[in-house]
């Protein structure tokens, strides 16, 4: 039987593949079998090496036991110690652990009936104080053990630990692997005889049976594929003489017929050719000019022969047309680059002119010599773009000259004409081309003037775009071209609507931002305070600035307090939009009402965090208690949380000032000298997280020293931590000589950025004092008798103070408040009259029982008193005190109540004494 190539197949053996393959089988299998062997020895040895560190650390472990040492002193250390060798033998994984004497009577063994017995072998070492480990022969087993001295702190010995594995069980690791081990072998033997099979064969196909006939079809069938292919392939030798040069190598280089052997540069061949052929360098793809032929040239060196070279070998291809071809691709690759381009610069900010302006930067110069942009009115307000579109605002206009003959930013683009391109394309929805525009009679129609300046100008070409957006036309956008001198072609349209397409996604974007930020910004200043009310204790400035990116839910309050007090909000809420501004308003009314029970800033502040929390909880389908998760009582909504706040409570009357924050900065104080420092104030955790009370502070202001509260807009930005803020602001403030105004125009200077990140709300509040003549006070006693000589005391006060006109009115007040004070009330009893914009009479005692306003019977012969202050006085109410409670009524300065003229109408001040309340 013979082979393929017509050999027989028997001499195969014989031949060198069979003889390679031999060697290579007979190599390979002593090679695995040594491996074998040397695997298998290694993994005894490691055996052995892992039983001897195992054995001595676990006698090291148990040797070093805390009690070993009292146990081995004890009368009976067996009993002490057998169960917790054991319980140590079996975690450590050992076949024994005995305790032993250090003349190796065991205490403990695996084996109970070796307890009591001597251990054979040699343990002197032991006993000498040296651990050691060692193979171990002999009674009762063969094994791997280790023996430890247990040594006192004087260094004695008084035992010995023994720790082993049996010399079977280790060889029993080995066994186990055994299998694992000889199978790889075996696996790497079928491998490795396989590939040497692999090879030997390829190498008999490669050298069996070649003669003549077959190495001259091969031969033909090389010159036929050398002379088809459409690349010029020339061979030159190491002379650098030609050897072969293929058809196409003839046709690209005009070679003449006995071109071969001459030198290369004898063959007519352009000189930078020749040249490069000559030399010999490689190169790559190298344009080489061929008559009217641009030829990309490869070069690479032959294989060298003995050490020696052998010549270089020449590849030509025609990249004429290839040259055309590249650069259409590299213009599309342009135009997609400058789509990514326009993808990252267009709508980097929620501004619908600056949108616009960014898609007239980014087409110039690499698509258009000019753009301008026009957009509807309603568009630029942030409104929905209203049906008609024959009217626009130039919104932006970038060119590669300053001022062209177009019109400028700022005025207004009409569409009178139907048939200029601007009206074709928001007719159609559709790009609209003008090759040129001296043929454009519409566009020229209407505006003559205007349109033969750009003409002289150069503007030559036009695309006009409009701007779409879910369908609806929000403007458009023009594209010129004036100093390129190609005009716009049919495959720039599909361009100029995609670039415009995705500034006009954009520019929607950024026109509902803006009617979302004017909304949000509307709800926010109506529900901020208008005017601030015209207080004696303090002069205030204050300054409020939404953030570009969203109104926030900053806000800030002064709210004037019984007893010429005033109280100074501010606070923040976490987020922008109409959710964070609504918010705001809800927490700012919510100060405003706990701020009439008059309480200390801790317990407001927790009031509000307990009303937080109740507002937060879902409301369940059945309009009681809490929801489920499912919120079945309605939509979802949004919980409040992120919000702070600062309350201060400062009376003019004695300096006071306490306050309360819930998670906010601090105050600023600055003294009247331009000191400024931070007073120290527990910061409490922020609204609504609830766990924790809140917790006040108090400070005494002189007079004339200014508080600034404000929130963390003002001093964190991007670029600006916390510190770094607080250090512009004390530098800011610490300049006196300022009004409070002016104070705020100097804070804003120094720390506002162009575009901040969160709403900034600032309050400069400077502090007065009431003088002392404005106060009148005296301590009552608990007796009846002393209502008339208080009274009679505060009607010289107030003639004093010229307030004659009230000062019946106020005795009336006085009688009532201090007989009940008297009467229900506790010592000590104090009463204080205060001059302010109104007459503010106080009657504090010791007692927190409250009166409350009720109409007596006809037949009641009391009860009147309350009923009858409710009426004189302008405004009355209590407010509780660390030690008491305080009731207080304002009176106006100017107007007489009824009835305080002198006459014979005038009822009588003691008698009013005696009705009951």
């Amino acid at each position: 039987m013979t082979g393929r190539l017509g050999r027989p197949r028997g001499l195969w053996v014989r031949s060198v593949a069979g003889q390679v393959f031999a060697l290579q089988a007979v190599i390979v299998v002593l090679l695995v079998t040594v491996a074998a062997l040397a695997l298998i020895f290694q993994t005894r040895y490691d055996s052995e090496r892992e039983a001897r560190n195992r054995s001595l650390a676990a006698a090291e472990a148990f040797a070093h036991a805390p009690g070993l040492i009292d146990a081995l002193r004890a009368p009976d250390p067996s009993a002490l110690l057998q169960r917790r060798a054991e319980a140590a033998r079996v975690a450590a994984g050992l076949d024994f652990l005995a305790v032993m004497t250090p003349d190796g009577i065991r205490y403990t063994d695996a084996r109970p009936e070796l307890i009591g017995q001597r251990a054979t072998g040699d343990i002197a070492r032991a006993r000498a104080g040296e651990s050691f480990t060692e193979i171990f022969t002999g009674e009762p087993t063969d094994a791997v053990r280790a023996i430890v001295p247990v040594r006192t702190e004087d260094g004695d010995v008084v035992g010995l630990v023994g720790t082993g594995i049996e010399i079977e069980n280790v060889g029993n690791v080995v066994e186990n692997e055994l299998p694992l081990l000889l199978g790889t072998a075996a696996g790497a033997l079928l491998l490795a005889v396989g590939g040497a099979a692999l090879v030997s064969r390829r190498l008999r196909r490669q050298t069996h049976g070649l003669g003549p006939l077959e190495m001259t079809r091969i031969n033909e069938h090389h010159e036929a594929v050398l002379h088809a292919v459409r690349e010029g392939v020339l061979i030159i030798d190491a002379d650098r003489r030609l050897l072969l040069a293929n058809d196409e190598a003839r046709r690209l280089l005009d070679l003449a017929p006995d071109a071969e052997q001459r030198h290369v540069t004898e063959l007519g061949l352009d000189p930078g050719t020749a040249a490069l052929l000559a030399s010999g360098r490689a190169v790559t793809d190298e344009v080489h000019l061929a008559g009217d032929r641009l030829l990309a040239v490869n070069v690479r060196p032959t294989e060298p022969n003995r050490g020696r070279p052998t010549g270089t070998v020449m590849t030509l291809r025609d990249s004429t047309e290839l040259a055309a071809l590249s650069g259409r691709a590299e213009v599309a690759r342009g135009r997609l680059q400058l789509l990514y381009d326009a993808g990252v610069r267009i709508g980097s900010t929620l501004d619908v002119v600056r949108t616009a302006e960014e898609l007239s930067q980014v087409a110039v110069p690499r698509f258009a010599d000019y753009v301008t942009v026009e957009l509807l009115e309603p568009v630029l307000r942030g409104e929905e773009p209203s049906g008609t579109y024959t009217e626009m605002r130039r919104t932006a206009l970038t060119g590669i000259r300053d001022e062209p003959p177009l019109q400028p930013v700022g005025d207004l683009i009409r569409c009178v004409v139907p048939t200029t391109p601007m009206a074709t394309a928001l007719d159609s929805g559709h790009a609209v081309l003008v090759e040129d525009l001296s043929a454009a009679e519409g566009w020229r129609a209407q505006d003559p003037e205007g349109a033969a300046l750009a003409l002289a100008y150069g503007l030559h070409s036009l695309v006009a775009v409009p701007l779409l957006a879910r369908g609806v036309v929000l403007g458009m956008a023009n594209f010129w071209r004036a100093e390129t001198p190609e005009p716009f072609g049919e495959d720039d349209l599909s361009f100029a609507e995609e670039l415009t397409a995705r500034a006009a996604v954009s520019i929607d974007n950024a026109r509902r931002f803006t009617r979302e930020h004017a909304m949000a910004v509307t709800l926010q200043r109506s529900l901020l305070p208008r005017v601030l009310p015209d207080v004696s204790a303090v002069d205030v400035a204050y300054r409020y600035l939404p953030a570009k990116a969203g109104v926030g839910g900053d806000w800030f309050d002064v709210i004037p307090l019984p007893g010429a007090r005033v109280a100074l909000v501010v606070g923040d809420v976490v987020g922008h939009g109409l959710h964070a501004a609504a918010t705001m308003g809800r927490l700012r009314t919510a100060v405003h009402n706990f701020s009439t029970l008059d309480l200390p800033p801790d317990e407001l502040l927790g009031h509000l965090d307990e009303l937080i929390d109740r507002i937060d909880r879902p409301e369940s389908g059945d309009g009681g208690g809490v929801g489920d998760d499912d919120n079945r009582g309605g939509a979802e909504r949004e919980p409040i949380t992120g919000a702070t706040c600062l309350y201060v409570i400062y009376d003019p009357a004695n300096g006071r000032c306490a306050m309360a924050g819930a998670g906010h900065p601090g105050p600023a104080l600055v003294h009247a000298d331009g000191r400024v420092e931070f007073p120290e104030m527990p910061s409490g955790l922020p609204l609504g997280v609830g766990g924790m009370p809140f917790e006040a502070t108090e400070l005494w202001l002189p007079e004339g020293s200014r508080l600034v509260l404000f929130t963390d807009g003002l001093l964190e930005t991007r670029d600006r931590d916390y510190d770094t803020g607080l250090t512009l602001l004390r530098d800011a403030l610490a300049r006196p000589g300022r009004s409070p105004e002016q104070a705020c125009a100097d804070v804003l200077t120094s720390l506002l950025v162009p575009a901040p990140d969160d709403d900034i709300a600032l309050l400069i509040a400077e502090t007065r004092r009431l003088e002392s003549d404005r106060i009148a006070q005296w301590d009552v006693p608990a007796d009846p008798a002393a209502v008339s000589r208080i009274r009679n005391a505060a009607s010289e006060q107030l003639a004093d103070w010229e307030l004659g006109d009230i000062a019946f009115t106020a005795e009336l007040i006085l009688s009532e408040l201090i007989t009940n004070a008297i009467r229900y009330g506790a010592e000590p009893i104090r009463v204080r009259l205060l001059r302010d914009r109104r007459l503010i009479c106080e009657i504090a005692d010791g007692s927190s029982t409250s009166p409350h306003l009720r109409y007596a019977a006809t037949t009641d012969e009391g009860g009147r008193g309350l009923f009858l202050v409710a009426q004189f006085a302008e405004r009355w109410g209590t407010r509780y005190t660390e030690r008491g409670k305080v009731i207080w009524a304002e009176l106006t300065l100017t107007t007489a109540p009824p009835g305080s003229s002198v006459g014979a109408g005038m009822p009588d001040l003691d008698a009013l004494e005696n009705l009951a309340w």
